[in-house]
């Protein structure tokens, strides 16, 4: 009271955070995927998400808010996104703020406090729905220009005062948006009594219009694009907090009204996901994550004390963000929370958890209080006297943020700010309205940045003449970047034309190719320096027109980067549909393909500057592979890292590599700021202990073996992109339990013979021919391994070292004491996969011990040990994914199965005459029964005893033949298969010039495999029709 601090201390009142969820329209990525949309909203205020596994699993959310902006909307003639008829449900912008920036604004004119946070992975709209795009605004801007024209209309002898400042929170550090200079560790945050935690040394501007706040954005983004591009650093992954302090001085009432407005954009959220470094030694995320763990764990303890629970300890001081937010989340704010989500299924697992995460930030209860100060007539008589006294003219324009908020004593009066900045203002609309005038008359580059807010805020001028770019300060263009040399690349602007040249071997590309000489470039040509700065070119006036140049986003870049490199969707290996269309699923996996190429680029750049000696290159996993019915399995993405120097390869999935890069860019930045960036092996993001690397898969179909036929091949193990690393010799021999292979009299005619009868098969591995892996390192070995049906381990053979062609040598006998139904079925559909491994100097070979295992007293290892559900037939097994050669295959094999049928009547018919000779041959001749005997609807004779010799052998000649007749039938067909198998991952050359061979080679491929397949099946009809015809002359012979 006697210092003429607060006079009145107004009740708290007690309010919920207020949650909205607002989903997209589906993305260029997505619809390029072939996605579904996996949510609904049938209410303002409910969203059900659907599980794409399992569409019956559905969940429902209640918000406060819902907001539909997937579909039903249409361009108004101003290019902003309205409900395209009166039925529609879709909310755009104006809806969006109507909720949310008007309770902003109700909160800050009563005196409150108030926060915005916008939550959401990576693309799902949170900026669009803050900052927005064009002409669709979002809240942020809406917010300030209303609150300017509330201003307006109000009574003039009311003071109203507005100071925006803006930062960015990135790795744990701050960095103030507003100032060009960039302070060594961030800016710091401390904690004072009156106003909690703030950011010492922060620009807060006074701005008495829109126009100047807009103007400061501008500056903000320029300021966080330049910071983005030196830093090596996704916008993606820092927060953004914009304040706007709001005050209102009522004279006549001695009284004051000052509310803070917090509106924050925070990083994606998927990098949270629990397994988002799954199978790394190092800990995930970085510091990068630190932010929004946080927060995380603070809502949590929010939400659980706001439930009844205890809860001893809010972690507000354990990240910077988390510090900032301490009143906005349980404290002295009315807080709202905008959660943004994607509508496709390929993002279901992420936005499943934005739901949950809104869910229980909606228990959270702060306790928000009016504002207000009654100040003393005397303190601001004082006051005047001593702003007066301590010569406040010499101070900068744009002061602190502290410093303006901080105890009544030290601050400046209002307009004496005011004015201040009006100098700093009039240099930044000169230099804006300079720069409009370059852009209309000169051409110039556009930066392209993966965060489409970031895009086109960067302006390069070429003017007359020749100008260098780079990162040394003598260029005429100054640019920061992985991969920037000092003068990297030279343009020239001459005679109405503009060229660019690298410098040396400096990495320049243009339209997807890279160059090495002078190149002209044409209006909207692509450019790319270093490893990935990504700039559009905008040529002089007389070539432009009316285009729309955000066709040309950072995906366009990418895409034709890509294609320029040969790869495609084709080359990931999509299968046409029915319909047309490419698989959905390898659709996927080329959109992630695309998104992490300039990551890997930039991990390479990082990795050379650091002199780690890694090359990054991005590679498929199962690309060429197929499961052990020859349907192609789910792929995806993984990273082959090879250290030149030692030649030990590493594969790192999707997830290790993005939460290795984290580290790897906090390692960087450390070398960029001079500090010592040595770190022990252990904490080395570009190190891994030396591992088992897998190389490829052979597939050896078990057919013969359900006819109790041996089976000896040469089959290709295929690397994950279809290319042979080597040569596998193999036999699977059918023989007795104490091993001694079976012969051609032991063949069956129909595998259903062995239902519940005991199989014994050994499993020789030869040879392996000509192993790629050991020819490229003379300090690695090999292993193979493999399972068969039910086992519960992989048998892996002896390891082998340095020996291009390694004698194996290693059989193995399995039984099955009682054949089951589904274990034959297994063995006439699927195929014996064999993978094999690389092993490195240093590395833990795989086990060959086999403790789990089963075994007979003979010491052979168990098989169909346990009832699984039935394998069904291969009719019902075919995927979409199976080529038209693949089809026509499994067609020949249901003729195949028809003959069989045929095979089962005739042998029926045998065993029945078999017996009816047996009766005749046991002593009935004194009874002299009939000669004719009747059986299934038809006469048939039967012969004296004198001729059962003779029909019996006529019998067994049969049995022979038809089995000879099967076995070759699936030598051939195993033959086709491998044909097939090898014309799927037959890809065409990148060299145009070897086009016309290449589709002259495998035309003949296909018609040998086509002439296989026919023969193989001709010859079998041929033999099944000869012995039924041997068998129908038999049969008329006893009539």
């Amino acid at each position: 009271m006697d210092n003429g601090k607060v006079m009145k201390m107004p009740m708290p009142s007690i309010d919920g955070v207020k949650v909205a969820v607002r989903v997209r329209p589906f993305s260029q990525r997505e619809k390029n995927s072939g996605s579904k949309c996996v949510i609904s909203m049938h209410s303002r205020t409910t969203t059900t998400i659907q599980d794409p596994k399992n569409p019956e699993h559905v969940k429902t959310f209640t918000f406060d808010l819902a907001y539909w902006s997937h579909s039903g909307f249409q361009k108004d003639k101003d290019g902003v996104l309205i409900s395209a008829d009166p039925s529609s449900k879709f909310a755009g912008q104006r809806d969006v703020f109507h909720d949310l920036g008007r309770g902003i604004l109700d909160s800050a004119w009563q005196g409150y406090n108030a926060t915005l946070l916008a939550y959401g992975q990576t693309g799902s709209g949170k900026s669009y729905s803050m900052i927005g795009f064009g002409a669709n605004k979002g809240i942020i801007p809406n917010v300030c220009e209303e609150l300017f024209q509330a201003i307006e209309k109000q009574e003039k002898h009311q003071e109203y005062q507005v100071t925006f400042s803006m930062l960015e929170i990135y790795n744990e550090q701050i960095r103030d948006l507003l100032s060009r200079t960039k302070k060594p560790g961030g800016l710091k945050v401390r904690e004072d009594q009156q106003l909690g935690f703030y950011v010492e040394g922060l620009t807060s501007v006074p701005c008495e219009n829109y126009a100047q706040i807009e103007r400061l954005m501008e500056q903000g983004t320029k300021i966080r694009t330049t910071a983005s591009t030196n830093m090596n650093a996704s916008s993606s992954r820092s927060h953004v907090v914009i304040t706007i302090q709001f005050k209102q001085v009522f004279p006549d009432r001695d009284l004051t009204k000052q509310s803070s407005i917090n509106l924050v954009d925070l990083a994606g959220s998927e990098r949270q996901k629990s397994s988002g470094s799954e199978g790394d030694r190092l800990r995930e995320g970085s510091r990068v994550n630190l932010s929004l763990t946080n927060l995380g764990n603070v809502i949590s303890a929010l939400a659980d004390a706001a439930m009844g629970k205890r809860v001893l300890h809010v972690p507000y001081r354990d990240s910077v963000l988390t510090k900032l937010l301490q009143s906005a989340l349980g404290g002295n704010s009315r807080t709202a929370l905008i959660a943004a989500i994607s509508p496709a299924d390929i993002c279901y697992e992420e936005t499943l958890s934005t739901l949950r995460y809104a869910e229980r930030a909606k228990k959270i209860r702060n306790r928000a209080v009016v504002n207000t100060w009654t100040l003393l007539r005397q303190w601001r008589a004082e006051n005047k006297l001593r702003c007066r006294d301590s010569g406040m003219a010499e101070q900068p324009a744009w002061l602190p943020a502290e410093q303006q908020l901080g105890t009544r004593a030290t601050q400046v009066p209002w307009a004496h700010l005011l004015q201040q900045a009006w100098a700093a203002w009039e240099q930044q609309y000169e230099a804006a309205a300079q720069e409009r005038q370059m852009v209309k008359t000169l051409p110039h580059l556009l930066n392209v940045n993966e965060d489409p807010q970031l895009t086109g805020v960067l302006k390069y001028f070429i003017p007359p003449g020749s100008c260098d770019i780079g990162q040394a300060a003598s260029n005429a263009i100054t640019i920061q970047g992985l991969g920037i040399s000092d003068k990297h690349a030279s343009f020239t602007n001459s005679d109405g034309k503009v060229t660019v040249a690298p410098h040396s071997k400096c990495k320049v590309v243009v339209n997807g190719v890279p160059i090495a000489t002078r190149t002209k470039l044409q209006h909207l040509d692509r450019i790319i320096l270093g490893s990935n700065s990504a700039y559009l070119y905008v040529g002089f006036p007389s070539e432009r027109g009316g285009e729309d140049l955000s066709r040309f986003d950072y995906d366009f870049f990418q895409l034709e980067r890509a294609a320029a490199e040969g790869v495609n969707v084709d080359k990931l290996g999509a299968t046409n549909s029915g319909e047309g269309q490419a698989d959905p699923g390898v659709l996927a996996v080329f959109q992630d393909y695309i998104k992490l190429m300039p990551l890997v680029a930039e991990a390479n750049q990082m990795s050379e500057e650091l002199k780690k000696g890694l090359k990054m290159e991005l590679k498929v996993k199962n690309l060429a592979s197929s499961d052990s019915r020859g349907c192609e399995l789910q792929k995806e993405v993984m990273v082959k890292v090879t250290d030149w120097r030692t030649q030990q390869v590493w594969i790192w999935s999707k997830a290790k590599f993005i939460n290795r890069k984290f580290l790897m860019e906090e390692l960087y930045q450390r070398f960029l700021d001079g500090e010592d960036s040595h770190v022990a092996q252990d904490d080395d993001p570009f190190w891994d202990p030396v591992e088992v690397v897998h190389l490829g898969s052979a597939h050896i179909w078990l057919q013969p073996l359900a006819y109790c036929m041996k089976l000896e091949e040469q089959v290709a193990f295929l690397d994950c992109e279809g290319l042979e690393e080597a040569v596998l010799h193999v036999s699977i021999i059918p023989c007795s339990p104490t091993g001694r292979a079976h012969g051609e009299e032991d063949m069956v005619i129909d595998p259903l013979e062995m239902l519940g009868e005991r199989m014994d098969f050994q499993i020789r591995i030869v040879q392996c021919l000509g192993v790629k892996w050991l020819k490229e390192g003379a300090r690695r070995g090999i292993q193979i391994g493999y399972r068969i049906y039910d086992l519960p381990n992989t048998i892996y053979t002896k390891p082998v070292w340095k020996i291009v062609n390694p004698q194996i040598e290693e059989t193995i006998q399995f039984t099955a004491l009682n054949a089951s139904q589904e274990f034959l079925n297994y063995l006439q559909t699927n195929a014996l996969i064999v993978d094999l491994w690389g092993l490195q100097d240093g590395c833990a070979e795989l086990s060959c011990s086999q403790p789990d295992l089963t075994v007979t007293g003979e010491g052979h290892i168990m098989v169909d040990t346990r009832k699984i559900p039935t394998v069904k037939d291969t009719s019902q097994t075919t995927s979409n994914q199976i080529s038209e050669l693949y089809l026509k295959l499994h067609k020949l094999e249901q003729e195949t199965e028809l003959l069989r049928n045929i095979n089962r009547a005739l042998r029926k018919e045998n065993v029945f005459l078999k017996e009816s000779l047996a009766k005749i041959g046991s002593g009935q001749q004194a009874h002299k029964p009939s000669s004719t005997l009747k059986t299934t609807g038809m006469t048939a004779r039967l012969p004296p005893a004198t001729e059962m010799n003779p029909m019996c052998t006529q019998q067994a000649s049969c049995d022979r033949q038809f089995a000879k007749a099967l076995k070759v039938f699936y030598q051939g067909m195993n033959t086709a298969r491998a044909q097939f198998l090898t014309l799927r991952q037959y890809k065409p050359p990148e060299d145009d010039q070897m086009l016309r061979p290449f589709v002259h080679q495998q035309s003949q491929m296909f018609k040998d495999f086509g002439d296989l397949l026919e023969s193989s099946l001709w010859k079998l009809k041929n033999d099944v029709a000869l012995i039924v015809k041997k068998k129908r002359e038999y049969l008329l012979h006893i009539k």
